[in-house]
């Protein structure tokens, strides 16, 4: 008697062995994961459904960055601006002769005259004459604007800009405003000087 019920249940165990597994499915959304046999293992083991929906944020990829055929994408405005003034200007046979910059008439006694570098920031300098005499022996021209004050003789008065250097990207650049006595604008001028040239501003005070 107990023969027979352990065969019996020697016979359920080994129906149970075959029989197919179910994998429950649970209430993801996504597709569902069915189970198969493995042929080497016999364990199931877990396959995903195909599926030929592609996601939206798929549907449009990102174009790439070739730098070959863009080599200064990924520069800013600011860095493409400092490459640019950073470069040397044109050489000009006229920025090794002395310059011009014209004259202007005041009734006052002096004038404000303020110099500054209006392109790249690259250390230029310049001595100031008034009359022939030396009133400022080196100016640093930076990106704001550095005051000299000028006394002023009757008649003709003579104001020279000699450059000391050229900095590191000549040549010697500067924008030159001139006011009166009374706030007033009397001339805006600009030089493109080798080292050793001047630039001359003639103002007559009447």
């Amino acid at each position: 008697m107990r023969s027979i019920i352990l065969l019996i249940l020697g016979l359920l165990i080994s129906a149970s062995g075959f029989a197919q597994i179910d994998i429950p499915r649970t209430t993801n959304t996504g597709p569902i994961i069915k189970a198969e046999e493995s042929s080497s293992t016999g364990f199931p083991i877990l396959k995903k459904e195909e599926t030929n929906t592609e996601s939206r944020f798929l549907k449009e990829k990102p174009k790439p960055i070739d730098l070959r055929e863009n080599p200064k994408g990924l520069l800013t405005e600011a860095d493409a601006v400092k490459e640019r003034w950073s470069k040397d200007n044109e050489v000009k046979e006229e920025y090794r002769n002395d310059q011009s910059l014209g004259s202007v008439v005041t009734q006052g006694r002096f004038v404000e005259v303020y110099c500054r570098d209006h392109q790249y920031i690259d250390g230029d300098k310049v001595q100031i004459f008034v009359n022939g005499e030396l009133v400022a022996r080196s100016v640093s021209l930076t990106a704001g604007f550095t005051p000299i004050l000028v006394n002023l003789q009757d008649g003709f008065n003579s104001i020279e800009f000699v450059a000391l250097n050229q900095g590191s990207s000549g040549p010697n650049t500067a924008e030159l405003r001139v006011l009166s006595e009374k706030g007033e604008q009397l001339a805006k001028k600009e030089w493109n000087l080798l080292t050793g040239a001047k630039a001359e501003l003639i103002v007559v005070k009447n």
